[in-house]
């Protein structure tokens, strides 16, 4: 039988870090999501600061909701989109455990897809509730896995950036 190398057995426990990662995002991401629809109704709102309010919103489209307008087809198309990307940051972790800004990017976004597709097959829409605004304006409001999410594409641009500069 062969035996594994220190490398392959390290990354393996790379591997999990960033799995844990994902999952607390995830289990973070529901959690609250949980609380949001015990709690408020479609529409009901709570005023926290002059600039930060909580309130439950539905988007059954992507970011900024797009397409929430279509016909319902969207709900199984970005969960097919969110599956499909899980799947892929789950082959790049396992490829490239050890790079640590990378690895963290790719956990953040996986938690947040993750948590964004459990809202799609269980509602048919992904609960939003934070909601800041300034002067009347109104940042479309947005959740736990879509901070992770945010986070993480950051993350993927400064590694990147990071990257480019030393090969240069």
């Amino acid at each position: 039988m062969a035996r594994k190398s220190f490398s392959s057995v390290s990354s393996g426990a790379g591997m999990l870090q960033w799995l844990g990662l994902a999952f607390i995002i995830l289990i973070a991401d529901q959690f609250t999501k949980v609380l949001i629809v015990g709690y408020y109704h479609l529409g009901d709102s709570t005023h926290v600061t002059s600039f930060f309010n909580v309130v439950r919103a539905h988007n059954t489209g992507a970011a900024f909701s797009f397409l929430a307008g279509a016909s319902g087809w969207q709900r199984w198309f970005f969960t097919i989109i969110g599956t499909l990307a899980a799947v892929l940051i789950l082959w790049l972790l396992k490829s490239h455990a050890g790079q640590k800004l990378f690895a963290f990017a790719l956990a953040c976004i996986l938690g947040g897809a993750i948590g964004n597709v459990i809202d799609r097959v269980m509602y048919g829409y992904v609960v939003d509730f934070l909601d800041f605004h300034w002067r009347g304006w109104h940042f479309p409001a947005f959740n736990i896995a879509d901070s992770a999410i945010t986070i993480g594409a950051a993350c993927l641009i400064l590694d990147e950036l990071l990257r480019v500069r030393r090969t240069h």
